[in-house]
């Protein structure tokens, strides 16, 4: 005869999920919704926006809220600053028609507000490698012959 108090009982009102039980779930569709709109919003970019300031541009990545509201959008574009101050501008100045052109694509209940940002990761990795080529040179021309 088992004892009732040795035995666990599992009632459904006792199981408690992890909150990133909920957040992995919402993170893959807000991933996904985010490479769509990265795809879709290139090609409107490509075919539709007219403005002499927006050049080759190339959106890095999406972010986009939890709740769909606002999406921040990580572009480079081959040129100076100066140029890439002026596309920003343009396509910040165009996120209304862009917006519109996403949500005739996409289908979704909430279209995220845009708002262009310019991604410094890859000059800054550049100028990171060039240091990195420059130390190891100099290492090199520096070294003194090993003694034998």
């Amino acid at each position: 005869m088992k004892d009732e108090k040795s035995r666990a009982v599992f009632h459904p009102s006792s199981f408690r999920l992890h909150p990133l039980f909920f957040s992995v779930k919402s993170f893959s569709r807000t991933s996904r919704i985010a490479d769509q709109m990265q795809r879709d919003l290139a090609q409107v970019i490509r075919t539709e926006v007219k403005d002499p300031r927006v050049g080759l541009v190339t959106i890095q990545s999406i972010d986009v809220s939890p709740d769909y509201a606002h999406a921040k959008v990580f572009i480079t574009q081959l040129g100076d600053a100066k140029n890439a101050k002026a596309c920003i501008d343009a396509l910040n100045h165009a996120a209304g028609f862009l917006r519109h052109h996403l949500a005739e694509r996409l289908g979704m209940r909430t279209m995220p507000v845009l708002r262009f940002v310019y991604d410094e990761s890859v000059e800054r990795g550049i100028h990171i490698s060039q240091l990195i080529d420059s130390a190891i040179r100099s290492d090199l021309n520096s070294d003194p012959e090993p003694d034998e």
